[in-house]
């Protein structure tokens, strides 16, 4: 059975029998929520960090799903999850103008950084922007691990090759099929350059010989949104759960935890849920080089 439909039956599986395992457990199933989310708001150990106050304050359990964006939305569009947590726009805004989504919400945003060794041997460091950035990693073919999973990281990464009229190809450039803890894990064994949101690099930098080669782009910028499943499309969707997570996350109450929440004294994600169109706006938080 090819990976990716062992992945989808086992999720299904998940997901099916999650009112028997909340009924066993003494749960009402009612009060599960499936959240499908990205790997980075997990690896980043948001979401183990603020959803305890949630599940605390409604009565809610939520079983998260950590997955790419892309995989996120398939498993809304497929009706397999309540509400996606995710970063990617343009897919968002798709899944929504389709139907499958009722609609996204701002909740936070960081940006992306460019991550590889410390000896910077492709001068990254130098770049005027990020796509000069890239435009030097490919010029000398050094070492580039891209996710190659579809996530909202690998999208933007797609989109700054593209526009630097670059096509990456080669065994310079490693396509991992895996998220980014793992990624960052193989650009280090290798000494080789990755994008990576500023959320995951925070929590994993202490643990990493790979430093920050490049930051500071406005087109690095990295929004997030959260997206109820329609239930008209599909009725069994626990819509009051998934409003109830919208609601919460993007109250005070929520925008403030996401707003505290530090590794190492550096905020991992910055609150827009009541300035979402201004956060559009604003150039990330790094100092360009």
């Amino acid at each position: 059975m090819q990976f990716s439909k062992l992945f989808k039956f086992t999720s299904l599986l998940a997901c099916a029998l999650l009112p028997y395992s909340a009924q066993s457990a003494g749960v009402d199933s009612s009060k599960i929520l499936r959240l499908a989310t990205t790997t980075s708001t997990e690896n980043s150990g948001l979401l183990q960090n603020i959803l305890p106050y949630f599940e605390r304050e409604t009565g809610y359990r939520v079983h998260v799903i950590a997955v790419g964006t892309g995989k996120a939305l398939r498993m809304g569009r497929d009706g397999d999850v309540d509400v996606v947590l995710v970063h990617a726009p343009a897919a968002e805004q798709k899944f929504v103008d389709e139907g499958a989504g009722v609609k996204r919400v701002d909740v936070m945003y960081n940006d992306f950084v460019i991550v590889g060794p410390a000896e910077d041997h492709a001068s990254v460091s130098s770049s005027t922007n990020g796509i000069d950035a890239l435009s030097k990693i490919a010029k000398i073919q050094a070492t580039f691990i891209s996710r190659g999973d579809d996530s909202g990281t690998n999208k933007k990464e797609l989109q700054l090759w593209n526009d630097a009229g670059i096509k990456p190809h080669g065994d310079w450039y490693r396509e991992a099929g895996q998220g980014m803890g793992k990624v960052l894990q193989m650009a280090a064994e290798l000494s080789a350059y990755t994008l990576t949101d500023r959320g995951t690099w925070l929590a994993s930098q202490s643990k990493s010989p790979l430093k920050i080669a490049y930051q500071g782009d406005p087109v690095l910028f990295n929004p997030y949104g959260i997206i109820a499943v329609n239930p008209s499309r599909y009725p069994d969707i626990n819509k009051a759960a998934a409003q109830a997570l919208i609601d919460w996350i993007t109250s005070p109450a929520g925008q403030n935890l996401i707003g505290s929440y530090m590794v190492s004294g550096s905020l991992l994600f910055t609150p827009s849920a009541d300035t979402g169109h201004i956060a559009q706006e604003k150039a990330p938080s790094g100092t360009a080089h």
